[in-house]
């Protein structure tokens, strides 16, 4: 497993040995939210970096859920559509949301590392 990379929204993203890419939002954005009651997964198709590809709700609220780089869909966690406190429970784990193939792979080593995360999540906290 390599080491994970974030986004400024709380994905994180894992590459997996195969070049896809698995999606999450952290353990920070799932703790903001509270308890997640359902999870919309998005389709097998190609979605634009930005994008809203997925929505989570949670008792507190609801947001989206974006693609942190241009790519295609080519998996999502099925079993959150009945499960969907599996965000809550491990939200870097078996919470993930879906795996996709990104249009340039290099994109993913520019996204946040854990210290810059970190980093993010402490201002946010101050401000």
């Amino acid at each position: 497993m390599s080491e994970l990379r974030f986004t400024e929204d709380h994905e994180w993203l894992r590459v997996e040995a195969d070049g896809s890419v698995t999606v999450g939002i952290t353990a920070y954005a799932q703790n903001a939210l509270g308890d997640v009651v359902f999870v919309q997964l998005p389709e097998l198709q190609q979605y634009e970096k930005g994008s809203e590809a997925s929505t989570v709700e949670s008792v507190k609220a609801a947001s989206g859920v974006y693609m942190p780089l241009t790519g295609e869909v080519v998996q999502i966690n099925d079993q959150l559509e009945d499960r969907p406190e599996l965000v809550n429970e491990d939200p870097l784990g078996e919470g993930w949301f879906f795996r996709f193939i990104p249009a340039d792979a290099s994109a993913v080593s520019a996204l946040l590392d854990q210290d810059a995360y970190e980093r993010l999540i402490k201002a946010n906290d101050d401000a």
